[in-house]
């Protein structure tokens, strides 16, 4: 067998082998740096055009931090659009956890292993993958005419919602999944029901894998534009929503309406805008991380 092996290797030149092997990690290596080089140029050149936006135009931060948007761009503020953004999220964290959550914990705890059950897994999978401006159009059709709702806060709600379940969904089945199955076991030898197990000891192990699948999938739905363009936002935030029902613009498409304007200062606008998009970004990704480490660190001492 050993000699078969030598056999085997003996025409290999290890120094080519070698070489290709560095070649290929510094590949990688340069693909790598490649998305993170370009993350930091466009990161960079965001904050150059605030700051000039800043020293150029006299923006006051405050005013735009506080007041609804206008046609006139001395006037222009970002205080309604991040109200409307926060009104998109809560309703979309509303109605998109239950339902995902719901879903996972039936098809991994209740529905039998069967060619449909692996089906539906496959095309939720798939699902997660359709373009978001799909959603926009479905609730544009379905929800805004043919229900009479209208172009408010509730309809964006819903297509962010459609468009974040699938993820949800994915992500929890898996946390659900990583339960050890000598806990759910453990459970029912002590003669819990099916739904004790899932809510007192499966839902509190997984729960670090749902909110963090569950707020990174916000944190995407949050700068979604196309979307909420397909339902019909306002092309500027000009008064702040007052509830689900009212009408607005949200932070994305104020962004994208003011990268059109001809007046070089909604340019810095716009620029500014971005700026307080990716701080509520990184908010949400910190918050996912000390979730999820703060969870993991109960249920290791509640395990002791």
């Amino acid at each position: 067998m050993s000699t078969q092996r030598g056999d085997l290797f003996a025409d290999i030149d290890l120094g080519r082998e070698k070489l290709i092997n560095r070649l290929f990690h510094g590949l990688l290596v340069a693909a790598s740096l490649f998305g993170l080089v370009i993350l930091v140029l466009l990161i960079a050149d965001v904050i150059w055009e605030s700051y000039q936006g800043l020293t150029t135009f006299n923006i006051d931060p405050v005013q735009f931090l506080t007041e609804p948007s206008s046609s006139r761009a001395e006037r222009a503020g970002f205080g309604a659009s991040i109200v409307a953004s926060l009104w998109l999220m809560a309703l979309t964290a509303v109605l998109a956890f239950a339902i995902a959550v719901g879903c996972a914990i039936y098809l991994v705890e209740y529905a039998p292993e069967t060619r449909t059950t692996r089906l539906i897994e496959a095309n939720l999978a798939n699902l997660a993958g359709v373009p978001s401006i799909v959603y926009g159009l479905l609730v544009l059709a379905l929800i805004v005419n043919d229900a009479g709702l209208g172009s408010v806060i509730l309809a964006g709600a819903i297509a962010l919602a459609l468009l974040i379940v699938p993820i949800i969904i994915v992500a929890s089945i898996e946390a659900i999944r990583a339960v050890p199955s000598s806990v759910r076991d453990g459970s029912y030898a002590m003669g819990a029901t099916t739904w004790q197990t899932v809510r007192q000891v499966v839902l509190p192990q997984a729960m670090p894998g749902i909110l963090t699948g569950t707020i990174l999938a916000l944190a995407r739905a949050i700068g979604e534009t196309a979307p909420l363009i397909m339902v019909g936002t306002m092309l500027h935030a000009t008064r702040y929503p007052s509830g689900p029902l009212s009408s607005f613009s949200a932070m994305p498409t104020q962004i994208y309406n003011w990268t059109y304007q001809a007046d070089r200062m909604f340019n810095g606008l716009a620029a500014l805008g971005i700026v307080v998009l990716l701080v509520f970004l990184v908010v949400m990704y910190a918050l996912a991380g000390y979730l999820r480490k703060k969870y993991e660190t109960e249920g290791s001492i509640t395990n002791v």
